[in-house]
């Protein structure tokens, strides 16, 4: 008999405590490379949200601020850029395009966002691919209203179905826009982006709802106009937009550009590159996910220390069965490898286990994970990671088979054979 065939028999004796202890290995290894593909996926999924855009540009506040609170739809604006502002950016001749956004409203959770239909024409996410629809169209009235993927599923809409945004975007919105409802015309293709869970609806739209409101509340009864918006009027011009994206000519002219929007002395602006922003916003979540990284390699020692301790603890159980063996011929090296293949055996199956089982569970809840966390997740399969963290395990758990294996190798060969009173 060889000694893995031994050793498979060996575990197999101790049933119960070796399935807990590839189980605590197994969780522990499923731990680290889960926080590992949602790391990479959320990195990833941030790069590619903006694949297009050279200037995201905005009130004064810090770089990171704009970019979470315009792009990805986290934190809320410090103020807002007014529309002549806006005009005069755009008109500059080394612009190619630019995009307007309005935020500050919500739907069932999800953010609101007033724009134009250049942002179906301009805006890029992935590898530079253009938003696509699902179903129907963009919007093409005040009224029209187009939903992103996460959104529509969640909320359960269809097209043609009415609803109504509110003020406001927290959980607690407040002053419901009943009399402006919005018509949902147009369904986005999945994009893996804050898009997905967005609600679009036009400047005009945006503007309409928000007729007698000052300083973002009501005004007083009987201040507020109360002639409902007609579904043909134009209002793509309001009084003021959150940010806006900027698409030049020459990437060249970018710093150019850039200075302008910094130095501006109509308004206080702040003109961010989205890539530059995004390092800056890695490099201030660093030491949270190296903390991250090191709590779920922490779990991974607790898992192998329980490797460890069931081997000790059952050595001196296993006093005959290794006399015996050493009676019937097998060497102090035999007996101490049998307990490194042993160790070795548990923590590869239980490393490979964890790494099969969280691939699985990405396979089949993977959407909705995603939609909980809000970024994408990593790549599924066994990527170079996942084979370096099952490798690591299981070498760590060959090395953690010294140990026992050592005792064992001290022992005498009467030592369990000699009767203890």
């Amino acid at each position: 008999m060889s000694l893995f065939t031994l050793a498979l028999k060996s575990a197999r004796a101790r049933l119960a405590a070796t399935i807990l202890t590839i189980f605590a290995i197994a969780l522990s290894t499923a731990l680290v490379l889960g926080v590992e593909k949602i790391r990479a996926g959320a990195r990833s999924g941030f790069a590619q949200t903006v694949s297009g855009a050279d200037m995201l540009v905005g009130a004064r506040s810090g770089s990171i601020n704009l970019l979470l609170y315009a792009v990805f739809r986290l934190g809320d604006p410090t103020a807002n850029v007014s529309w002549q502002t806006y005009q005069a950016f755009s008109r500059r001749s080394d612009v190619a395009w630019t995009v307007p956004l309005s935020l500050g409203d919500s739907h069932g959770g999800f953010r609101v966002l007033g724009t134009t239909e250049a942002y179906f024409t301009h805006y890029r996410y992935g590898d530079k691919r253009q938003l696509s629809f699902q179903v129907g169209q963009t919007f093409k009235d005040v009224q029209d209203a187009v939903l992103g993927a996460d959104a529509a599923q969640k909320l359960g809409y269809q097209l043609g179905e009415e609803f109504a945004i509110s003020h406001g975007v927290r959980s607690a919105a407040f002053a419901e826009h009943g009399n402006h409802p919005f018509k949902v015309v147009g369904i986005l293709a999945p994009t893996g982006t804050p898009i997905d869970r967005t609600i679009h609806i036009s400047l005009g739209g945006m503007e309409a709802v928000h007729e007698g409101y000052t300083n973002g509340a009501p005004k007083p009864i009987g201040r507020a106009s109360s002639a409902p918006a007609s579904t043909g009027q134009k209002r793509d011009e309001p009084d003021a937009i959150t940010a806006f994206i900027v698409g030049l000519k020459n990437k060249a002219t970018v710093l150019r550009y850039q200075r302008a929007v910094n130095t501006y002395r109509g308004e206080a602006l702040t003109g961010v590159i989205p890539g530059v922003a995004l390092s800056q916003l890695w490099r201030v979540l660093g030491p949270a996910e190296q903390a991250l990284r090191a709590v779920s390699l922490l779990v991974v020692a607790a898992g192998l220390t329980g490797l460890l301790t069931t081997l000790l603890s059952t050595l001196n159980e296993r006093r005959r069965e290794i006399a015996v063996l050493r009676a019937v011929g097998a060497r102090q090296r035999d007996v101490f490898a049998l307990l490194v293949l042993e160790s070795t055996i548990v923590a590869g199956f239980g490393a490979l286990l964890g790494a099969g089982a969280l691939n699985v569970m990405l396979a089949v809840a993977g959407r909705s994970i995603e939609a909980s966390i809000g970024a994408p997740l990593g790549p599924l399969g066994l990527s170079h990671y996942d084979a370096y963290i099952v490798s690591l395990v299981t070498g760590l758990g060959f090395f953690l088979g010294f140990i026992p294996g050592w005792v064992a190798y001290r022992r005498s060969l009467g030592d369990g054979l000699s009767i203890r009173i």
